[in-house]
């Protein structure tokens, strides 16, 4: 994979890098999906509330956006967030049935690139943030997380969202709220996404990278000369001992 080189950049203390999780980092099934399995495989969750929710949603699987489909998590209501902790100890190497969450070894040595350049890295996602924090963490706490959080009582989830789902025009504000915060330059910035959703963000900064993109992200990235790129290769996966050492080699 070719990098940007650093003889192009100007200045690296005000630039950002934000990353989408699910088909530019994580290949299908989503991140979401992979942890819906994960509670229904231990018996976190009973399968009659997917069935229920889906059901009950069914109508908007027809909604090019999917978004109100995305937007409901029901099927979660009454779940304890601390299943995530039992989630990610499940993705150990050490773990008596531990599972692999596989990501692009291209998306990896991008992001430590970044991270090696000085710029201020974030996983800017729909999916559930818990989830993206636990990804987060196997890069020794670099990456900042903006993701959809969900609403919490009495340490449950309600089945409703604490804000907006995070996708489309909603990520664009994510990053420059970002922006304000850690005084970035948007517009010497990188984003990097693989669909139609993620074209406000990547259309916010002055590097947009459309990767492994949808047909219409694809055309909208040739309308407007975004650099595409293609990553097949799962170099490592989150929690096991590969991603471990790669972060300690970078920080070296």
């Amino acid at each position: 994979m070719t990098l940007p080189t650093s003889a192009s950049v100007l200045s690296t203390a005000n630039i950002g890098a934000f990353f989408d999780i699910d088909g530019t980092l994580l290949p299908a099934p989503s991140l979401e999906w992979r942890f819906a399995g994960y509670l229904l495989t231990h018996d976190k969750i009973c399968g009659t509330n997917i069935i229920r929710w889906l059901a009950h949603h069914a109508a908007t699987l027809l909604d090019a956006s999917r978004t109100p489909f995305k937007a409901n998590k029901c099927y979660l209501a009454r779940v304890r967030g601390s299943v995530v902790a039992d989630w990610e100890k499940s993705l150990e190497m050490d773990s008596p049935a531990a599972t692999t969450l596989p990501l692009f070894g291209e998306g990896i040595e991008r992001i430590f690139w970044h991270l090696a350049q000085g710029h201020r890295v974030f996983l800017v996602s729909g999916t559930l943030a818990p989830l993206a924090r636990a990804i987060a963490k196997h890069f020794r706490g670099a990456l900042g997380v903006c993701a959809t959080e969900l609403e919490v009582r009495d340490r449950r989830w309600t089945g409703r969202l604490a804000g907006e789902h995070l996708s489309g025009a909603a990520k664009v504000r994510a990053i420059r709220s970002l922006a304000r915060k850690h005084d970035l330059l948007l517009a010497c910035s990188y984003a990097y996404g693989n669909d139609i959703a993620d074209a406000p963000m990547l259309d916010a900064v002055g590097h947009a990278v459309a990767v492994n993109p949808s047909k219409h992200l694809a055309r909208f990235a040739i309308d407007r000369e975004w650099q595409m790129l293609h990553w097949n290769g799962v170099g490592a996966a989150c929690g096991n001992s590969n991603m471990r050492l790669l972060s300690a080699e970078t920080a070296q």
